[in-house]
């Protein structure tokens, strides 16, 4: 039909053959974020948009070009959530967590960007972030990336690896950008028209371009890691001979400055070779000027977001996720008196076997037609109440899957016998 409303270009909708494998990516990450000591926060999907500017910063492609901003009725600028780390750096901030507290904490929901959407990469899309806030680290900063390698084992994932960088102090990174805009100014010629916009705001970001035309002077810039402060390199050291110790592989990438301008000294980001162009599956990092830069004391940080939806395809694509659960009793009914007793008989099933899928045949249907629906279930089991059930007290109970025998069970002990025969 032409007056159809179609979904908004880049934002999807996860249908129900998809969501058990989100459902086991998920899981997986808030039961393993739970043994480590983490707990679940929820913070909005709005906040003000000065929140952004100052923490991601004016002159990132986030802010400049891909933030949902509108003013709403009271006259407030508004945005929703480019990433999560700002929103929950301001949480802990406005509800006073971080009174002498060390804090791990981690969300997951959706997220925001006006992006030309492509596979991989949509304008919402889903992250699970993780912030361990108070640590100066660098034993976090192991432990964090510890806890990511954990992640795709449980989740069955291999074809990811590891990158890492220092990106150094503000005070050293501020020397670096001041080298980095003298050799690029030096090399003004070649730089295309995204390079020469940032020459003066975030040279930085320069170095993240994937502009085939630039590699070659990128090839050629001074690179960070040779001019980082003493205690950054300390720290550095430290944190590639814990991964080391831990036997976790790595390259470190001299070129990894990640987008956000928040970033100092440890930055990590996981890679693929299974999704094309969108490789980055979780990126990460140190940011200990985040928190006073939003009103806050001066309290070390590291986190990391994951994207679900990438993390999603390569669990599909390793075929790692278990598949939807079937119920283990399709209830089928045929009558009035029938439909009834058959919704009475389910809910005592469901409350005398609360770890077991009962599921009722709605909508009526004739025996042969409900027969196919049970089968199509996947269930085990079918309980048949008709007119000759009702009036002999009992219901058939069918296996549905292998060459058992039907049999009666008794309405009134019906939870009693089902145990019994789901146990044997």
């Amino acid at each position: 039909m032409t007056n159809q409303i179609q979904p908004v270009r880049g934002m999807n909708d996860v249908l129900t053959d998809q969501i058990a494998v989100w459902q086991f990516v998920e899981q997986t990450a808030a039961d393993l974020l739970t043994s480590y000591g983490y707990e679940e926060m929820r913070v909005p999907v709005v906040e003000h948009t000065q929140l952004f500017k100052r923490a991601i910063g004016e002159f990132t492609d986030v802010v400049e070009k891909e933030m949902y901003t509108f003013t709403d009725l009271g006259g407030d600028s508004l945005t929703l959530r480019p990433e999560a780390t700002a929103g929950m750096v301001r949480a802990a901030i406005s509800n006073g967590l971080l009174r002498g507290a060390r804090l791990k904490v981690w969300c997951v929901g959706p997220m925001f960007r006006h992006e030309k959407p492509q596979k991989g990469r949509y304008r919402q899309f889903h992250q699970v972030d993780v912030e361990a806030i108070g640590f100066p680290g660098p034993d976090v900063d192991i432990e964090l990336i510890a806890l990511t390698a954990r992640l795709w084992r449980r989740l069955g994932v291999a074809r990811v690896k590891l990158q890492i960088n220092s990106l150094g102090t503000a005070e050293s990174r501020r020397q670096y950008r001041e080298l980095l805009q003298a050799y690029f100014r030096g090399h003004l010629a070649v730089l295309d028209a995204d390079s020469q916009r940032r020459l003066d705001g975030n040279p930085l970001r320069i170095l993240d371009s994937k502009n085939p035309e630039m590699q070659a002077v990128i090839a050629g810039a001074p690179l960070l890691t040779e001019h980082l402060d003493a205690e950054s390199a300390a720290h550095f050291v430290a944190l590639r001979a814990g991964l080391d110790a831990l036997s976790i592989p790595y390259t470190i990438n001299p070129r990894l400055v990640r987008g956000l301008d928040y970033y100092s000294r440890t930055v990590f980001e996981w890679t693929t070779d299974a999704l094309g162009s969108q490789d980055a599956v979780c990126s990460g990092g140190r940011y200990d000027g985040l928190i006073n830069q939003l009103g806050g004391d001066a309290t070390p940080a590291i986190g990391f977001a994951m994207g679900v939806e990438r993390v999603v395809e390569l669990v599909r694509l390793a075929g790692a996720a278990p598949a939807g659960r079937p119920p283990d009793v399709y209830v089928i009914a045929q009558g009035d008196a029938a439909t009834r007793a058959a919704l009475v008989a389910a809910e005592q099933l469901r409350s005398a076997l609360p770890q077991r899928s009962v599921h009722v045949n709605l909508g009526g249907g004739n025996f042969k037609a409900q027969f196919r629906r049970a089968d199509k279930s996947g269930a085990a089991f079918a309980l048949i109440i008709g007119d000759d059930e009702i009036a002999r007290g009992v219901a058939a109970w069918k296996p549905l899957r292998g060459d058992g025998a039907q049999l009666d069970m008794s309405l009134a002990e019906l939870p009693a016998q089902v145990r019994a025969a789901l146990t044997n």
